[in-house]
């Protein structure tokens, strides 16, 4: 049975006046300097989608008589980790979770766990202890290949519970990385929350989700807490500022690696599903990687 996936390609798209926005990259944060002039000077760059199970990537990024049950084998195949929006619709058992294991052959392939909505949305962030032990039991099943994993708050979460929020985190166990994306524009627009909500995640070592969308540019604030970038990349699929706003990008993950940065978690959520594959053959290209051997016989079809 294939687990509900949710695409969150429509938060801050306003594709209708995509035009005539202004793309380009909003200047650094004070605070990623300070965190990366302490970081080792080595980076690793993961990219990888936001599921595997869209129709719209049949006969565009999988085979057309590809079945349900290959396509994360297959997907794994083409990208090195998944942003698992499965686990935000349903806490999983270390059974079920190492089911997805088995599917992967890959085994440096890494998923990327949200945190379920009844944890991020549904309760205050104070009366979540079971459903957060259970959660955290069933994505250690995935060992070595668990990566980040990430709290998206709504967009109702403002800072006036920042502290359901702090109190939260401070509970969370050290051995996982973790990180947290915000959405109500009062932690961007107030500047000293901002400063506030970075200079506490910084001190707890935790990281800070960076959306690069077109209609919520106060999302992709620039501010790194580690020196992790995590970075959901929100694009329609063939219009000429997707690779626009790719551009912006190569400049500065080059001046963020040389400043320091040690790794980069880089998440297509492409809206119009049968672009995928050539859009992430583009932001292959555009980053210099060489594709594994199934990237070049599954991809060069595109």
């Amino acid at each position: 049975m294939q687990p509900k996936t949710f695409f969150d390609m429509d938060f801050g798209a306003a594709w209708k006046s995509y035009d005539a926005m202004d793309i380009t990259l909003p200047p650094d944060d004070p605070i990623t300097s300070k965190v990366l002039r302490t970081a080792a000077k080595n980076h690793t760059l993961h990219i990888g989608s936001s599921g595997w199970t869209r129709k719209e990537f049949v006969g565009t990024l999988y085979p057309n008589n590809i079945k349900d049950t290959s396509m994360l084998t297959t997907y794994s195949e083409l990208y090195d980790c998944v942003e698992l929006n499965a686990t935000h619709y349903k806490i999983y058992s270390p059974a079920e979770v190492r089911k997805w294991l088995e599917k992967v052959k890959n085994n440096e392939f890494i998923f990327c766990p949200k945190f379920p909505q009844s944890i991020s949305h549904d309760s205050t962030l104070l009366n979540a202890t079971e459903e957060t032990k259970a959660f955290l039991d069933g994505i250690k099943a995935f060992g070595k290949q668990l990566g980040p994993v990430f709290l998206q708050l709504s967009e109702h979460f403002s800072p006036a519970r920042k502290l359901n929020l702090y109190k939260y985190l401070e509970q969370l166990p050290e051995e996982i990385d973790f990180f947290v994306e915000l959405r109500h524009h009062e932690w961007f627009s107030n500047r000293f929350e901002r400063k506030e909500f970075f200079n506490t995640l910084r001190e707890m070592a935790i990281g800070v989700v960076m959306t690069d969308t077109p209609g919520r540019r106060d999302v992709l604030h620039m501010g790194l807490t580690t020196p992790q970038l995590f970075l959901r990349f929100v694009t329609k699929g063939d219009h000429i500022n997707d690779i626009r706003r790719l551009e912006e990008w190569l400049p500065k993950l080059e001046e963020w690696k040389a400043a320091g940065l040690e790794e980069t978690w880089f998440f297509l959520h492409v809206h119009e599903g049968e672009y995928e594959a050539a859009f992430y053959k583009e932001v292959r290209s555009l980053f210099g990687l060489e594709p594994r051997e199934a990237q070049e016989s599954q991809l060069s079809l595109f």
